[in-house]
């Protein structure tokens, strides 16, 4: 089928020139709550308290009134050995977080100050247990 008669007299389509929609949230938080057998290689999110942390992360936003910001629950993100993990979009930026005290600095510094939390801030090369990538940022 010749879509010719939708095309504008630029050549264009109108779905090639329309802007996108405003985005619904202005940040949306997805916190991995993976499970994998037990004794699994890679561990999970789970066994490490991602459920616990990301109920919390949910109602501490909603005590905030975070009300344009979604936290979703995840399934794996690939990033187990460093769980639990997070990443907000739209930015993409990855955490791994261990406590209530990390969800409360990541809520405050980064969604509601627009800033990043650099101890808990995970980069693309990252790899291993959190263990050795805390070790490797303190050098």
């Amino acid at each position: 089928m010749d879509d010719v008669t939708d095309r504008r007299s630029d050549g264009k389509t109108a779905a090639e020139t329309a802007a996108d929609p405003a985005p619904y949230y202005r940040r949306h938080v997805f916190c991995c709550v993976n499970e994998r057998p037990d004794g699994h290689p890679r561990g999970c999110c789970k066994e490490r308290g991602a459920v616990r942390l990301r109920n919390y992360m949910k109602a501490r936003a909603k005590e905030l009134d975070l009300a344009d910001v979604r936290i979703n629950a995840s399934g794996c993100l690939d990033r187990c050995e460093l769980g639990p993990t997070v990443v907000i979009y739209p930015e993409g930026v990855w955490y791994s977080y261990q406590t209530p005290e990390d969800v409360d600095e990541i809520l405050q510094t980064h969604l509601v100050e627009g800033r990043r939390v650099a101890r808990l801030l995970l980069q693309p090369e990252d790899k291993g247990p959190i263990a050795e990538v805390g070790r490797a940022k303190a050098k």
